[in-house]
Formats: structure tokens, C-alpha cells, sequence
């Protein structure tokens, strides 16, 4: 099709930091650098930017969600969505992770007649009963099962998150992954003065990277304490922090981190453990691999896809919290195994870079637009169809 317009609705955006954004960015740049024209729908919020590299960042009325400042509800109806996105009509329009505006978004390009590309990235429903609302969790499924529903193509990024929405009864499913950059995580990244700040009696390092919030579990590394010779650093920053820094007191935690200093303090653990159960992807695992950790993981949603248990890995039984621990013990206790895991994780991650993903998403789009296309020819067909009978009766 050569070059297309895209306009991308994303319930998430900078200034703040989660994989959401961190997917949206890397889509902006693929398609400002080969010539997509372009236009970022996303909530209003302090720092928030006007505009990213050229392109318009239409901000969307938002509130911030209680307890929670840094999430924002969007409150946009779909009525200002689809004259914003009547004027700048695009070939296709990226729901990014859609569940609030996402949905109406989904609506208001199905009512435009523009294909819309619904991309699954979050459980929000399973989040529900770990804030401690769980009467929320049946509404929300049914919430994802609309808005994918209302999409002309929809893309989930692994096969646990596919059997996911293909339960709910959605179709027109493909496999999109995201991709790693390899150049900034890297094992050329270690730090022999972050490991001497982290462990000055030379203790391997156990490292964890994310948002500190309840979804994420980060409180089951606790059953690593007693660990002998380990010591446990914490990367990232959310609403959970304080709990956390009391329910892990050995730990160490560095807030977020970003750019090069992320990288570094990746590339300075030696096994890397994520726990949350609920991730449909698992970017960071990504990260770490590329930074030649293996990974201990829940075999629950996109870890089953990314580690390799026993040569990139292990994954342990959802809860299992005594299997967490014999994994990490199992790794820290033997150099040579964890070394060579770790070569391997890097291995692993070398063909999966954004370039590739990227293209293959602007393919997806095609794809999608050839979809309504075809969709839009049979309703035609079905209309004419009926008048003609109607004309026949008469």
C-alpha cells in the first residue's frame, strides 16, 4: 500500500513509564521513519507532550485513577473521537492495550468505516481481584470481549493471551510479538560498581524490574529470603513500594530507572525473577535475556513463550513459591549452569528486534484494511440482496 495513515488511540502514554508506552514509541518511530503520516490520541496528563518527533498528540480528557496517579481514565466521549478521527482519516486506526477509550475508539472506527487493529496487551479483568476488586472481574471480560469484537483485526502477543480471547469468542486473531533492543541491553552493560554498591561481600545478585504494583506479586520474593549468599535488588517504582521495602527488608530497591542506567543495572544482576501471573507478554523478561540473564518465571500467560526451561530458564507452577526459590537456589549455586543459560537467553533474543516486529505490524495493517474491505463488499452485497427482494415481493 506504500505509505498509510495511522491514527493511534492508546490508553496510556509518556510521561509515564510501562510497556504500553514503551510498544506505543517504538510503533511511532517505525512508522515516522518510513514515512507514515501519523496521528498519537492519548490522555491528557501533566508533562504530557504536544507533540512526539512531528507527530499531533491529540490529549484526551482524563482523571487519574484513585490511589494511582500516574494511571489515567480516559473520559473522551466517542462522539469527539470520531470527529478527530474524521478529520484526519486514516487508513487504520492502532487501538493500543484498549479497554476505556480503547473501546470507544473501537466503536467510533467501526462506525467511520475505518479498520481498526485492536492490540491485546494487558489483563486488566485478572487485575481486578488483585486490587481487591473481583465483582469487577466478569464486567471487564465482557468489556475486552466487545471492544475485540467491534475490531476488524485483532493482535494478542502470545499463545497463552491468543487461547485467551479466542475463549471470549474472538476471531480474526494473529500473533504479534514486541521486539528487544539488543544493543541497549547488553551484557557489555555490567557494572562492577553497582554489584560492589548492591552485594559488597560478593553475593550473586537476584534482580526483579517493574512496576511495584499488586499485579505484579512482587512480594512472593519473599520466599527467597535466607537465601544463602543472594541479595535481592529491586528495579522500578509504583503505588506498592513502601509495602514492599517492609515485606523485603534485605532487599535493595533503586527506583526507576532509565535509559543506559537501566540497562546497566539489568546487565549487573545475575538471575533475573518475575512473579506476576498475570503478564501476557513479558517485556522485560525480554530485556533480561538480551542482557544474557536466565529467568525464572510463573509457566503462566507469555513466559510459557519466552523461556525455555532448562536452557534459557526455569518456569515454576503458578504459587509455587517453594519451586521460586529451588529454581533461584538451583542458579545462584552453580556459575556454570547459569552462564550458560544466560548465553543462551542472549541467543535467544537476537532475531526479535523492533525493525522486524514493527514491519510485520505495518503488514497487519494492510492485512486489516484488506479485512474491511471485504467486509464492507458483503454488507453491500447482503443490502442489495435484500432491496432486490423486497423489489421482486413488490
Amino acid at each position: 500500500m506504500g505509505a498509510m495513515r495511522v491514527a493511534i488511540i492508546t490508553e496510556s502514554f509518556l510521561p509515564e513509564v510501562n510497556g504500553v508506552v514503551n510498544s506505543v514509541l517504538r510503533v511511532l518511530d517505525h512508522l515516522i521513519d518510513h514515512g507514515h503520516d501519523v496521528l498519537l490520541l492519548a490522555p491528557e496528563a501533566p508533562g504530557a507532550p504536544a507533540t512526539y518527533r512531528g507527530v499531533p498528540v491529540v490529549g484526551m480528557a482524563s482523571l487519574a485513577f484513585p490511589g494511582y496517579q500516574q494511571v489515567r481514565i480516559c473520559t473522551t466521549p466517542q462522539i469527539s473521537l470520531q470527529r478527530t478521527l474524521a478529520s484526519f482519516n486514516p487508513d487504520v486506526v492502532h487501538l493500543a492495550s484498549p479497554i476505556n477509550v480503547g473501546y470507544r475508539g473501537a466503536l467510533a472506527a467501526r462506525e467511520l468505516g475505518i479498520p481498526g487493529v485492536a492490540v491485546y496487551q494487558t489483563d486488566v479483568p485478572g487485575y481486578a481481584s488483585r486490587y481487591g476488586i473481583p465483582a469487577l472481574e466478569a464486567y471487564l471480560w465482557q468489556r475486552v470481549r466487545w471492544i475485540h469484537q467491534a475490531a476488524t483485526l485483532n493482535l494478542a502477543p502470545s499463545t497463552a493471551s491468543i487461547a485467551q480471547l479466542e475463549g471470549l469468542g474472538v476471531s480474526d486473531l494473529r500473533l504479534w510479538g514486541r521486539g528487544v533492543d539488543g544493543v541497549l541491553f547488553h551484557p557489555s552493560k555490567r557494572s562492577d560498581a553497582l554489584r560492589a554498591a548492591w552485594a559488597p561481600n560478593g553475593e550473586r545478585v537476584v534482580g526483579f524490574l517493574g512496576r511495584l504494583a499488586p499485579e505484579k506479586q512482587v512480594a512472593d520474593l519473599h520466599a527467597l529470603a535466607g537465601l544463602p549468599d543472594t541479595r535481592v535488588v529491586v528495579v522500578g517504582d509504583g503505588p506498592e513500594r513502601e509495602n514492599l521495602q517492609e515485606r523485603l527488608p534485605g532487599a535493595v530497591f533503586t527506583g526507576q530507572l532509565k535509559g543506559e542506567e537501566l540497562a546497566a543495572a539489568v546487565a549487573s544482576f545475575d538471575v533475573f525473577v518475575t512473579p506476576g501471573e498475570l503478564e501476557t507478554f513479558g517485556q522485560t523478561i525480554q530485556e533480561a535475556m538480551a542482557s544474557a540473564l536466565p529467568v525464572v518465571a510463573p509457566a503462566s500467560g507469555g513466559p510459557i513463550d519466552l523461556v525455555d526451561p532448562s536452557r534459557t530458564g526455569w518456569l515454576y507452577e503458578p504459587g509455587d513459591l517453594l519451586g521460586l526459590r529451588e529454581h533461584v537456589a538451583d542458579l545462584v549455586g552453580d556459575d556454570a549452569k547459569r552462564r550458560a543459560m544466560g548465553r543462551a537467553a542472549r541467543e535467544a533474543t537476537e532475531p526479535r528486534t523492533w525493525a522486524g516486529i514493527c514491519a510485520h505490524l505495518v503488514g497487519l495493517y494492510e492485512e486489516a484494511v484488506s479485512l474491511k474491505r471485504e467486509q464492507l463488499h458483503t454488507v453491500r452485497q447482503m443490502d442489495f440482496a435484500r432491496q432486490y427482494g423486497r423489489a421482486l415481493r413488490v
